[in-house]
């Protein structure tokens, strides 16, 4: 009996212990996520603003405390919003202490999409008319990093260095092999007039589809001519000149680049230091140059003051794949975003509302209950869309109510379509695995599950469905966007369009980034000079909130570890087998 005594209390001080241990885990990691977040660098006189992208630049601002940490590695990226990251520089143009700005894009952590990309360097552009110098140096240039460093007044890179410039492309994974082999089978519910919506062509398909290759070559196109064209005219070489450089690759090496007069000189970084001084820029006390990074400069501004009796105009973020119900883990979940709208529509400070868009969509029934929040909000306030990188398909439905549309050029939008996919893995099961599967039923369509196939009826009843749906989303946008059902159902289909194409078939009202969301929002409102801008972000509250947070950080860690370079495949694996049923969906992300 005293052995059982002494062995139940050392059992329970081990549990007591484990849980006090995990607890104190929990606190360390919430105080680093903190401590990261808050960090301020001091900003002395002749100090230069540094661009090093040791800084992850968000659409949204993260509302995951662990978001800056890989557990995989034990090491943390910081984030920074793309609004603070706007703000930051043009505070810097007016800042007496801020001499000038260098690019130096060799962090860890920069942009996430061309739309970013393109926002940052319109707000570097609007920087220079102050008058204050953007030097760009690195010892490699990605094409991404090149079209940023094209608004600098020189770029130099290192002498033994590399540099990319080969042309855009988008490729895809297509499954119907796989899924031949292991006996999967799966149904497709698409309407006929959508034979752009290509989302569901990897299963079902081995290639691209005529329509498909077209959408994308046209898409590639757009993009690649809004950076050349910018590129054109920052460097005065020719577009054709450009593109011939692409095609042969003519200008891999350093030396090919500065004959090419794409960069300016050949230099090793210690030797910027004598540029920065010809330029004005005086050393400290300790005979070096001042730097602020970006995300240190960010942490100190915030744009104009003003009361906070000021009326406000409110940012609210969709960002991710649109679920039903409820939520807070980088998804939009129907509900949770509906609640916000209905917030700031009920509050009586905010006076106009930007809502940036940054979702491929996703369920059909959670974009219209965001729909409707967003009909209620424009019937009380103006309501201002800023696309992100793309904002497509069920991304484009909770969109089109607004009074005004603002995307970037590079922006992904439209696919105004729908599908449905049931998959049937009965085969699989058996053949592979030996597995069974019986029902027993009271009627005749009931119990549809994805081991059993569907019949005849049942897929007429989901084909309505899908039908009834796309019949809805085109009327929505004809009655949004102002334009006759036969235009809409002209440029819908499923088809994708950059925000440049957009703007000419009446899908979006201007091209612009957040700032121009913003500015049509104040004028819409006629608030003049007088006004704050709030972002409206809930933070997780509660134990099991900040758990949930941990544990998706972690297991994206684990997947990012395990995975590496294939972790972008799997998620669009793993995004695309989970929408059964009736969505709106669009897979297409492009980089640069």
């Amino acid at each position: 009996m005293k052995f059982i005594r002494i062995f139940l209390a050392a059992l329970l001080a081990f549990v007591a212990g484990s849980f006090i241990c995990f607890f104190l885990w929990i606190i360390i990691l919430v105080g680093m996520a903190g401590s990261m977040s808050g960090s301020v660098e001091p900003v002395a006189k002749n100090s230069i603003l540094k661009i090093d992208f040791s800084e992850l630049i968000t659409d949204a601002p993260s509302t995951n405390p662990f978001a800056t940490i890989d557990f995989a590695t034990m090491q943390a990226t910081p984030q920074l919003s793309l609004f603070s990251a706007l703000q930051a520089i043009d505070a810097a143009a007016s800042d007496d202490r801020i001499k000038g700005i260098y690019l130096r894009m060799n962090g860890m952590g920069g942009v996430t999409n061309t739309a970013q990309a393109e926002e940052l360097r319109a707000a570097l552009m609007q920087f220079k008319q102050s008058g204050k110098f953007i030097i760009s140096y690195n010892e490699t240039y990605s094409q991404g990093q090149y079209y940023l460093a094209t608004v600098a007044d020189k770029i130099f890179m290192q002498p033994e260095g590399s540099f990319d410039w080969m042309g855009m492309a988008s490729q895809s994974l297509f499954f119907k092999g796989l899924l031949d082999k292991l006996g999967v089978e799966v149904e497709i519910f698409r309407p006929t007039v959508c034979k752009y919506k290509s989302a569901v062509e990897p299963y079902f398909l081995t290639k691209m589809s005529p329509e498909n290759r077209a959408q994308m070559q046209s898409l590639m196109d757009s993009m690649w001519g809004t950076i050349t064209s910018t590129i054109s005219e920052a460097r005065g070489i020719s577009v054709e000149e450009l593109n011939r450089l692409a095609d042969e690759l003519a200008v891999m090496l350093p030396q090919e680049a500065l004959d090419a007069k794409m960069i300016d000189g050949l230099k090793y970084e210690d030797e910027l230091e004598t540029i920065f001084e010809e330029l004005g820029v005086e050393t400290g006390l300790d005979d070096e140059l001042n730097y602020v990074s970006l995300g240190g400069y960010a942490s100190q501004v915030g744009g104009e003051e003003t009361k906070l009796s000021a009326p406000e105009v409110a940012i609210v973020y969709a960002e991710g794949q649109i679920v039903d119900g409820e939520g807070q883990d980088g998804k939009i979940y129907g509900n949770t975003l509906a609640a916000k709208l209905r917030e700031v529509r009920l509050d009586e400070k905010v006076k106009s509302v930007v809502v940036r868009v940054n979702s491929p969509g996703g369920s059909a029934l959670a974009s219209d209950v965001i729909w409707r929040e967003m009909e209620l909000l424009k019937a009380e306030k103006p309501v201002i869309i800023s696309m992100g990188g793309y904002a497509a398909s069920g991304g484009y439905y909770i969109s089109a109510p607004a009074d005004a549309i603002v995307a970037d050029k590079t922006t992904l939008t439209g696919s105004i379509g729908v599908f449905g996919m049931i998959p049937n893995a009965g085969k699989a099961l058996e053949k592979k695995l030996g597995v069974t599967v019986d029902v027993v039923k009271t009627n005749t369509s009931a119990g549809v599950t994805p081991f059993t196939p569907m019949t005849a009826t049942e897929k007429r009843a989901l084909m309505r469905s899908v039908d009834r749906v796309y019949e809805r989303f085109t009327g929505l946008v004809a009655n949004g966007r102002n334009l006759p059902l036969e235009k809409v159902l002209e440029i819908a289909g499923g088809r994708v369009w950059s925000g440049e194409e957009a703007l000419e078939i009446g899908l979006v009202d201007m091209n612009g980034g957040l700032k121009e969301a913003l500015a049509v929002a104040v004028d819409k409102a006629g608030l003049g000079e007088e006004y704050r801008i709030v972002e409206r972000v809930d933070a997780p509250t509660g134990l099991a909130a900040y758990f949930s947070a941990f544990s998706a950080r972690v297991k994206a860690s684990w997947e990012a570890s395990e995975l590496g370079v294939m972790m972008k495949e799997y998620r669009y694996i793993q995004e695309a087998m989970s929408q059964t049923g009736v969505v709106m969906y669009s897979p297409y992300k492009v980089a640069f």
